[in-house]
């Protein structure tokens, strides 16, 4: 999104082509508007790059492989790829099942994958390593564009959920590149984003294949914007399509005894600036009724695992990093996860988790991947990213949404008396998970990939 803060997402989310307050809510022709749209972003561009910059001081991935994000690459990569595009750790999640199928059912098919984020790049090297090419996703400049689909020469382009860009998807139709995106979501505050300038939504809109959404509410809210309703199709929510490794629960385990032994674990997961403060306060409540209770945090942002740390020595507690290797005795009170790729293991070891993003204004993360493992999960009062998710569980009783820090104190408590109570909760979760499955291998079918093979 292209915002005041300059934050590298979808410049067609919430105040559209929006820079310090300039909006274009005149409607000129499609091809007038994208130009206005490439030259507002060529301005921006060098804040953009300052901001990386700034990002990199805290955490050096950002500074890394600046050339891509121009189309320039140093070495050559295979061509006539399935392109695919996940912004960062949570789409490169939620996107595993379906490449899994696809180089189950299609092996030779060469695959590229492109995040936005470090995060999302170290993940999807993680565990795809080279079975898929990957590069950050180019800039969307006309000839950062041309240089990226020259190098690739995609055959299918994949994006998910709702990351559109106006030249990028011009390309494609000129191309002739089929271009699908996949668990779409559009919240009412996008649709009225787009509504603002329909010259260049709609445009853009036309150049998608199918769009793939999550719910019928999506699907209508896309309709409301000007995609057309033969185009749409409400195939579910890829992330209920979670898989737990047997490998992910025994290093949970491993990590209970090697960690927490004898402690009632309670992981704050995927952590933002604000909550774990709240989270470090409402533990030493905690502590005078759990005397056995650990905090585990795991900040959403590699960058801001010194602060955290900072912040749990100031407040007077005894913490320890997951680097350290460290024991947890009696005596810690705080463990902090500064690794990426083991929070489901770490899921694995809790007791009870509590998701992030969801008590400051974020929206909040992912809750299929600790119902999938088994923790009872609770949530804040901000879920407009999870909402039709939340919204499920809360009717299936298989999640605790907290509209305070005093209310998530008095659940945690409730779940550490109750035995059976959390194990009601993971039972339902899980049954809410199993009874949405399906949408990879819908997606899987309707990209049609044996044209191409």
């Amino acid at each position: 999104m292209l915002t005041q803060k300059l934050r590298l997402k979808s410049p067609l989310k919430h105040n559209l082509l929006s820079s310090e307050g300039v909006k274009f809510d005149f409607a000129p022709n499609a091809s007038i508007m994208r130009r206005i749209y490439s030259l507002v972003f060529y301005f921006i561009t060098p804040f953009i790059v300052l901001r990386l910059w700034w990002r990199s001081l805290k955490n050096p991935a950002y500074r890394a492989r600046w050339s891509e994000r121009f189309g320039f690459y140093k070495k050559p990569y295979i061509q006539n790829v399935i392109w695919f595009h996940a912004v960062s750790v949570g789409e490169s999640e939620a996107l595993f099942p379906l490449i899994a199928l696809i180089k189950q059912q299609h092996p030779a098919l060469p695959l590229l994958i492109t995040t936005t984020t470090p995060t999302g790049s170290a993940r999807v090297k993680a565990v795809l390593g080279d079975s898929v090419a990957h590069v950050y996703l180019p800039y969307d400049l006309p000839d950062v564009v041309e240089r990226f689909f020259n190098t690739f020469q995609p055959q299918r382009a994949v994006i998910l959920e709702t990351e559109i860009w106006p030249n990028l998807y011009h390309a494609c139709a000129v191309k002739h590149i089929p271009l699908y995106l996949v668990n779409a979501c559009l919240s009412e505050k996008s649709v009225r984003g787009y509504q603002k300038i329909p010259s260049l939504a709609i445009p853009t809109l036309k150049a998608v294949t199918k769009i793939a959404t999550q719910t019928d509410s999506d699907k209508l809210n896309f309709i409301q914007i000007g995609a057309s309703a033969n185009r749409i199709e409400n195939l579910g929510n890829i992330k209920f399509d979670v898989t737990v490794e047997d490998a992910v629960l025994q290093q949970g385990s491993a990590f209970k005894k090697q960690f927490f032994d004898r402690r009632f674990v309670f992981l704050a997961a995927s952590t933002h600036e604000g909550e774990e403060a709240l989270l470090l306060s409402s533990y030493k409540k905690l502590k005078q009724i759990i005397p056995n209770v650990i905090l585990a945090i795991a900040p959403r942002h590699p960058e801001r695992f010194a602060h955290v740390e900072m912040l749990a020595k100031n407040a007077q507690l005894n913490v320890v990093t997951r680097t350290s290797q460290q024991l947890c005795d009696d005596k810690i009170d705080i463990f902090l996860i500064d690794t990426l790729g083991e929070l489901k293991s770490f899921y694995a070891s809790a007791d009870v988790a509590f998701v992030g993003g969801s008590f400051v204004p974020i929206g909040g993360h992912n809750i299929l991947e600790p119902a999938g493992v088994g923790v009872p999960i609770l949530v804040g009062a901000n879920i407009q990213n999870i909402t039709s998710i939340v919204e499920k569980m809360l009717a299936a009783h298989a999640v605790i949404q907290c509209d305070s820090m005093t209310q998530l104190e008095t659940k945690i408590v409730e779940l550490y008396f109750s035995p059976q109570l959390r194990s009601q909760l993971i039972t339902n979760a899980k049954h809410v998970v199993t009874q949405n499955q399906g949408a990879t291998e819908r997606i899987y079918h309707l990209l049609n990939l044996e044209s191409v093979t």
